[in-house]
């Protein structure tokens, strides 16, 4: 049993991460939820903004779990060795899932990017999923509490393990990667988003990097890259790269090209070399998503995965994340893009849908937010660029695009556009949705 807490008259001695971790090995399932709480696991008692976790150690103990990490003695009764008490609990679960990485050692590939990180999670997922027995990053657990949730979830059975990084403001990387300690490492892209947090573009091409610098200095292994990315090839000097991209090239490791999209996109591949070319159908949506292809295909390849492997595992994929889904209802095609949006990937998803080779196409856009200064010339420059697309009909929602200079119909919210779906709904088209979480544009599918 671990020392319990102590009283406020005597000097307490806070855990170590070492003592924590042998608690972990015996009880090695963790919560950081007081109303989930698996018999004999872990609480964490983190804070928040608008909350204190150290009040509720008590009810996640008699919710079932066998122990709780509090970091305010007040919540610490004396001599309760169910109560472990450390200096900052965020920190403790933090550095725990980093000792549980160096525990088990396991092979590592780091991902970030602005666009496509989670596309490519889990496309890379599936094609190491045909060789090897794979954790990986759920849903979009890549902050500073998700990344150690995922780390924790390792088991000595697993070979390899793609882990997720996201960021909103400088440093956050840094922070991840310290964590994550990648032996493989990719940077999908850098574009606009969140740039309240990062202040510029450059804010953001410095904070994804942040995982090239730690490749940098650990020389742990290699990093792989779109070649054509200027701002990443920028930042690559001193890396070990492994160069993938678009259109074919002799030092490209992988090369690859868009065959069609109609609208599910189909696209092929090639090794370095030369040599034949791998054609795979796929069910994502979007010619921009051969980059993530490329990806997934490079670091497999890289690990051994075969070249038949890797085509089985992308051609199988089917997205259920809002990510380049396409949607059928009883009256209409909807390409479902309403997790994220930024200027960077909304002007690629329009030029996509553009391109698309499909009839009667209609655009329901929402607001891209965090955005700061820029908003309103990011949004005013999305619907300039709509002005010159052949879209039948385009519906803008949300606050920032209401205030462009345009003729397309706006929407104050998303409540707005179901109002009037119910009294005039779409029929036979192929409709865009994208926009950020916030306006919440996933409500929409069920009305079109």
């Amino acid at each position: 049993m671990p020392t319990p807490c102590k009283s406020s008259q005597h000097k307490r001695k806070n855990m170590t991460t070492e003592q924590l971790y042998k608690i972990f090995e015996r009880h090695p399932i963790v919560t950081t939820d007081s109303r989930d709480c698996p018999a004999g696991s872990i609480f964490f008692a983190l804070k928040g903004e608008s909350f204190n976790g150290n009040k509720f150690a008590a009810a996640a103990l008699q919710q079932g779990c066998a122990f709780a990490v509090v970091d305010e003695a007040e919540y610490c009764p004396p001599n309760d060795g169910r109560y472990i008490l450390v200096d900052n609990v965020l920190r403790a679960f933090q550095l725990l899932a980093r000792h549980h990485r160096r525990t088990l050692g396991t092979r590592i590939v780091g991902i970030t990017g602005t666009n496509g990180k989670t596309t490519t999670k889990e496309l890379l997922a599936a094609v190491l999923g045909e060789k090897y027995n794979v954790l990986y990053t759920l849903g979009n657990f890549n902050n500073d509490i998700g990344v150690p949730k995922t780390l924790l979830r390792l088991k000595p059975e697993h070979e390899v393990a793609v882990v997720e990084m996201g960021a909103s403001h400088p440093g956050d990387i840094k922070t991840l990667v310290e964590l994550v300690e990648p032996d493989l490492a990719l940077i999908t892209n850098v574009g606009m988003a969140h740039l309240q947090g990062f202040g510029s573009f450059e804010g953001v091409v410095k904070t994804k990097g942040e995982l090239y610098d730690f490749m940098r200095q650990s020389k742990r292994g290699k990093v792989f890259v779109d070649a054509n990315n200027p701002h990443l090839m920028g930042i690559a000097e001193g890396l070990d790269l492994v160069k993938y991209g678009t259109p074919a090239r002799p030092d490209l490791f992988v090369s690859g090209k868009v065959v069609s999209a109609a609208p599910f996109l189909r696209f092929a591949w090639q090794r370095e070399g030369g040599g034949a070319w791998n054609e795979v159908q796929t069910h994502l949506v979007g010619a921009y998503n051969v980059l993530n292809m490329l990806a997934a295909i490079s670091v497999g390849l890289y690990l051994g995965v075969s070249a038949d492997e890797a085509n089985r595992a992308l051609a199988h994929y089917v997205p259920s994340n809002n990510r380049s889904q396409l949607e059928e209802t009883a009256h209409n095609k909807l390409i479902m893009d309403a997790y994220n949006a930024n200027p960077t990937s909304m002007s690629v998803a329009l030029n996509n849908f553009h391109d698309m080779e499909v009839p009667h196409k209609m655009a329901i856009l929402g607001d891209m937010l965090e955005l700061g200064a820029v908003s309103e010339s990011a949004h005013q420059a999305i619907a300039d660029q709509l002005s010159q697309l052949a879209l039948d009909e385009v519906w803008l929602v949300g606050p920032e695009f209401a205030r462009t200079h345009c003729a397309f119909r706006k929407f104050n919210d998303v409540e707005e556009v179901i109002a009037e779906l119910k009294k005039h709904r779409p029929e036979n088209h192929y409709i865009l949705v994208k926009g950020s979480n916030g306006i919440h544009l996933d409500k929409l599918p069920q009305w079109l």
